[in-house]
């Protein structure tokens, strides 16, 4: 999730735990509310990454720093920080509590986005995830949001911070009912069109919490559908912008149309050339980024050819894709070289 949220939903876990860890008092609310966000906010710091090159960003981004056993040595390192920042006033052992307990809260909410955590680094790059949170959820975001102005409205009422995290953690057993929803539809969808291997994955998606694509991998074809799990209208917009056809494109179950995408192309005649590019070094990097690579266009020139892909996972309605790669070879020439594309997103 964005980081902002990651700090806020620290400031409130720490609140809640006031009332039953009363070691939290020995620290001003003030220093220990900052302490809790700052080492919220401290996973993304390899967002620094980038300064190398961003496909080594991609491939390392929620690695180290977002590593349960890691969290020990990361909480205690800030601890020692933060009491040399206060300049000795407190010991690290104070601040131990609030450091740990925001690098939790925000390894918990990018663990149900979709984009995967190694938990287990640095002895494995094994990513795990739990996909039932778009990476930006206003939802979400709100009852931290709202939690946090009571608490601070009304202190003397020790529960509210509590009452807020058991609402967010109602929130995500709501999401994680609409995931199973979504992917029911896949399940019956697969069996309905006989497609006995087929892999059914769920992601959630922008604008909503009933908004979701629904990924059946069969081989190397998609059939993917972005449906509404809601009655009603799909587009919560009377005009006619951008933002009003994005959303209108999560249709409800019973309008909804499933698609198929062919991962290497669709005309049999540019097949072997979209392997060649796809499977080499070149693309290395990118194949161990991407779970569900997609050809997104061929570009020839006089110069040579260039092969684009991206990740189904980042390809959004009437967008074009983040994190597009593509191999390319000059003509007559049998090396292949690695190309970036830069999305509509800065982080593109």
């Amino acid at each position: 999730m964005d980081t902002l949220t990651h700090a806020l939903s620290s400031a409130l876990l720490v609140r809640a735990a006031e009332p039953v860890l009363p070691k939290l008092k020995a620290l001003p609310v003030r220093t220990r509310l900052i302490a809790g966000m700052t080492a919220a906010a401290f996973p993304d710091i390899d967002g620094a990454i980038r300064l190398i090159d961003t496909l080594t960003y991609l491939n390392w981004h929620q690695g180290l720093t977002h590593s349960l056993l890691m969290l020990p040595l990361w909480a205690f390192f800030l601890s020692y920080l933060f009491s040399k920042v206060a300049r000795g006033r407190y010991s690290w052992q104070l601040f131990l509590i609030p450091a740990s307990l925001g690098i939790a809260i925000h390894i918990a909410e990018d663990l149900i986005t979709s984009y995967g955590l190694m938990l287990l680094a640095p002895f494995s790059t094994e990513r795990f995830s739990m996909p039932l949170a778009f990476v930006i959820d206003s939802w979400f975001s709100a009852i931290i949001i709202v939690g946090l102005v009571m608490s601070y409205i009304l202190p003397a009422k020790k529960y509210i911070a509590g009452f807020a995290l058991v609402c967010l953690s109602m929130y995500v057993v709501f999401l994680a009912f609409l995931h199973e929803q979504a992917k029911d539809i896949g399940l019956a969808y697969a069996q309905k069109m006989a497609l006995a291997d087929a892999e059914i994955n769920v992601l959630p998606q922008p604008f909503s919490p009933f908004n979701w694509k629904i990924v059946a991998v069969e081989g190397e074809t998609y059939h993917i559908l972005l449906v509404k799990l809601a009655s009603g209208s799909s587009a919560m917009l009377s005009d006619n912008g951008v933002l009003s056809k994005m959303l209108a494109v999560y249709q409800p179950l019973t309008s909804a149309k499933w698609q198929q995408l062919k991962r290497f192309g669709d005309f049999p005649v540019d097949t072997a050339l979209v392997r060649e590019a796809w499977y080499q070094p070149a693309l290395a990097d990118f194949r161990q980024f991407a779970v569900f690579p997609q050809l997104d266009r061929i570009d020839y020139s006089e110069k040579g050819v260039c092969i684009w892909f991206y990740d189904l996972r980042f390809k959004f309605p009437l967008l074009p894709p983040s994190f597009r790669y593509g191999g390319c070879r000059e003509e007559e020439s049998a090396n292949w070289y690695l190309q970036r594309q830069k999305g509509a997103f800065w982080i593109d």
